[in-house]
């Protein structure tokens, strides 16, 4: 759908390749430019998780993108650069603010090169501001933008994932598409400006307009272990049955009354749920703990009770809906094999391919050389002088 549309990602960890990747995956010629070093990506992973010396951390982020290795602080190296901006719809970036000029790289330099070209700027917590040279990390921004205080009982506790900064990706590749038809319309480049921070904030939109509009002060989080949210009336949460955890959601307090056959649901079920929620929830608690929670699916789907079981990674690998939506793919990188996420949408009914991953820093570098203009002998001296960075010293040999 994207085919046509060129786009440079200076980005690294999370928020930034995973944004590109949503382009990528839609058919934009995306080239990922990488330091001398390599984006950080390649050099961590969770759980220390690497195939063929493959970071996971990179695999999860960086599929349909071509790679070129080019030393932004040499003078052959950003010359390299500002022509292939030249050509291009989109630079993509996640510096800390300020480093795009120090790298003589700025919206000015970029706009010199191409009037037309859209540069999209994600950081930590916004371009300007008091806090706009502090590092912008997933986890950082739970804490700040309030994330993890509506999450824990007692305790602050943050997601299981790095949840703002995939929600922080899905916005600003938004934002791109935007700002690209925009382009393809008028002919005039947009500055897309993107942080973790708004994107924390963004992520929680129901629940803080609630908060804010009812007037309400910090005690009001306060619930039953149990309880999801602070927000939604009970049973809305997690409860523990017999052998797991089932999730109970939007129910009929006397069906499920009748259901779990509680005297003590029925003698509350016109009570206001909101209201009095810890009660409510305590009898619910108690009530489904007597049950296995394959049995408790089993009655609440039968009366039409919103539940979910509570499955862990192992249970989603085996999840029949998983397997037909086609959500995970295992591919070859480099002779070992790894599970990655397809792309979370479908177009025609079609999980977007995977067309190209380059696993080794650099691997397209002689390719868009060439595309550029370069010769083979100035490429064979850019490669020696490390203006530009390939698998081999010389792509003669």
């Amino acid at each position: 759908m994207l085919e046509g549309m060129k786009v440079i990602s200076l980005c690294h960890y999370l928020q930034g390749p995973a944004a590109v990747q949503y382009l990528a995956d839609m058919g934009a010629d995306v080239v990922k430019v990488e330091p001398p070093e390599g984006a950080h990506e390649r050099h961590w992973s969770g759980a220390n998780a690497y195939v063929s010396g493959v970071s996971a951390f990179y695999l999860s982020a960086n599929r349909n993108s071509r790679n070129i290795g080019i030393d932004l602080k040499s003078a052959e190296g950003r010359e390299i650069f500002l022509k292939m901006v030249e050509t291009t719809d989109v630079v993509v970036e996640n510096f800390r603010a300020g480093v795009m000029d120090r790298l003589g790289i700025g919206l000015t330099e970029l706009r010199k090169r191409n009037p037309s070209v859209i540069l999209a700027s994600a950081s930590g917590f916004g371009a300007t501001g008091p806090m706009s040279r502090r590092p912008g990390q997933d986890l950082l921004v739970q804490a700040r933008s309030g994330l993890m205080s509506v999450t824990g009982h007692g305790r602050p506790t943050a997601a299981g994932c790095a949840a703002v900064d995939q929600h922080g990706a899905a916005l600003l590749a938004m934002g791109i598409l935007g700002a690209y038809v925009k382009k393809l319309r008028t002919g005039v480049g947009t500055l897309v400006e993107a942080s973790l921070f708004n994107a924390g904030i963004d992520l929680q939109m129901e629940a803080m307009v609630s908060y804010f509009t009812g007037g309400f002060r910090n005690e009001r989080l306060t619930r039953q272990r149990e309880l999801a949210t602070w927000f939604h009336p009970a049973p809305y949460g997690i409860y523990e049955a017999a052998d797991g955890f089932i999730a109970i959601s939007t129910i009929d307090p006397k069906k499920l009354a009748d259901v779990l056959s509680s005297e003590r649901l029925r003698e509350i079920a016109s009570i206001d749920r909101y209201k009095h929620r810890d009660e409510y929830a305590q009898a619910v608690a108690e009530a489904v703990k007597r049950h296995r929670r394959d049995e408790l699916a089993g009655m609440f789907d039968k009366a039409g009770l919103w539940n979910s079981i509570v499955q862990d990674y192992d249970d989603l690998a085996a999840d029949p809906q998983a397997i037909h939506n086609e959500v995970f793919r295992e591919i070859d990188v480099k002779g070992g094999k790894a599970t990655v996420i397809n792309h979370p949408n479908r177009y025609d009914g079609q999980v977007p391919a995977i067309r190209h991953f380059a696993f080794d820093l650099g691997e397209d570098t002689v390719e868009i050389a060439r595309s550029l203009g370069y010769g083979e002998d100035e490429i064979d001296k850019l490669l020696r002088s490390g203006a530009i960075i390939a698998p081999t010293k010389s792509h003669k040999e």
